[in-house]
């Protein structure tokens, strides 16, 4: 007995410029009706197999997305909420040390394993980058698991602690200052140095500054942080989005800042504090980056050639600024106000390891403590 033949559904038609067309509506990935049509039954069948197949598959990537699709959607959900600069720092992350590794992959199949090995790259670079990496991969998967997309979250038990330890940031020298400043003077670098090291400024919050935020002639002469400088493809970007709420403060400066901005703003054409020779705009990162070479490489004056037997980067002028404040007694949450900290914490860590590592300043003071107590002789 032979196979039964398979019977082809009967179509509507419709009439279109003089042809007859075979026509049938199915119901897409997101819900609306779409019309399919086709120039016989048979080729309107395989057309609507071949669509069906196409919603089931997309049906299916809407409920389990690959590692790609869902790390771009939040992501994108994260665009309201978060600086640009932190943005594109996730982005970076997210791609190098997630997607490249992982893309592929369905969320709802990757395991603990799965991601022990893909984050084994990143345990190999810095502290601050390993824990931002596995920060990303739990806060992600746990956004699935918020979405019901996966169960349970195969970051959950990633280990915090992993990464190279950043090597300290060390205070200049009062002699390292006295060659720095020498061997500058005169050159591009010079007032960017001298806002590190009298304001205390971080270096986005530097290349931010416009003249409208720095009062040199009031009674208590001031730089005012509201503003914050990044990099897009080294165009620069400035922004009112600091780094905290902290950030944004206002900072009294001493005569030999005051001075140095004085002379500089004399002789300004920009808005801009730092600016390009092209157009007065901000600096863009080669631009910095050209401009910091003086200090990196060697540094001229006149006809004397300094080359200085330490190296300067940008977050020592700053260190170098706190530390004063802490040697001066500034009290701790005033040095954290100046310093733009967040967090006393971070404050109270620097000031701790100033004042022990000289021990010479509070011997005095350990002396007193554990002095023999007088006994009082009575008549």
């Amino acid at each position: 007995m032979g196979r039964p033949k398979k019977q082809t559904p009967q179509y509507s038609t419709d009439v279109i410029n003089g042809y007859t067309y075979y026509r049938t509506r199915i119901v897409d990935a997101d819900g609306k009706r779409v019309s399919l049509r086709a120039k016989s039954p048979e080729e309107l069948e395989a057309k609507k197999a071949e669509a069906l197949r196409q919603i089931a598959e997309a049906t299916f990537r809407l409920e389990n997305p690959t590692v790609a699709d869902y790390c771009e959607k939040w992501l994108t959900m994260k665009t309201a909420n978060i600086r640009a600069t932190t943005l594109a720092d996730y982005r970076s992350k997210v791609k190098q040390h997630i997607v490249k590794p992982l893309g592929d992959k369905y969320m709802a199949d990757v395991t603990p394993d799965d991601i022990n090995l893909a984050i084994l790259p990143a345990s190999k670079l810095s502290q601050s980058v390993y824990q931002s990496v596995q920060m990303l991969y739990k806060l992600i998967f746990e956004a699935a698991v918020k979405s019901r997309i996966i169960q349970d979250n195969p970051a959950a038990d990633l280990n915090p602690k992993g990464g190279k330890p950043p090597k300290e940031t060390t205070a200049l020298t009062d002699e390292q200052v006295k060659i720095l400043l020498d061997a500058i003077r005169g050159l591009p670098p010079y007032p960017f140095v001298m806002i590190g090291l009298y304001a205390g400024l971080r270096r986005e919050e530097t290349l931010a500054l416009k003249w409208d935020s720095i009062d040199l002639d009031g009674k208590t002469p001031t730089i005012k942080v509201c503003r914050a400088w990044h990099t897009e493809h080294n165009r620069p970007v400035i922004s009112d989005q600091l780094k905290t709420k902290a950030a944004r403060r206002n900072i009294p400066i001493p005569p030999q800042l005051v001075e140095c901005l004085k002379e500089v703003k004399s002789k300004s054409t920009s808005e801009y504090v730092f600016a390009s020779s092209i157009g007065g705009g901000p600096l863009s990162y080669t631009q910095f980056a050209r401009l910091w070479k003086y200090v990196t490489v060697a540094a001229h004056n006149n006809t004397v050639i300094y080359s200085m037997d330490f190296q300067v980067k940008t977050h020592q002028l700053r260190r170098t600024y706190i530390t004063n404040l802490i040697y001066a007694n500034v009290d701790p949450k005033t040095v954290q106000y100046l310093a733009g900290h967040e967090n006393i914490k971070e404050t109270l860590d620097i000031y701790a390891k100033v004042k022990y590592n000289r021990p010479e300043d509070i011997a005095a003071t350990i002396n007193s403590a554990f002095a023999p107590k007088r006994q009082d002789v009575s008549p």
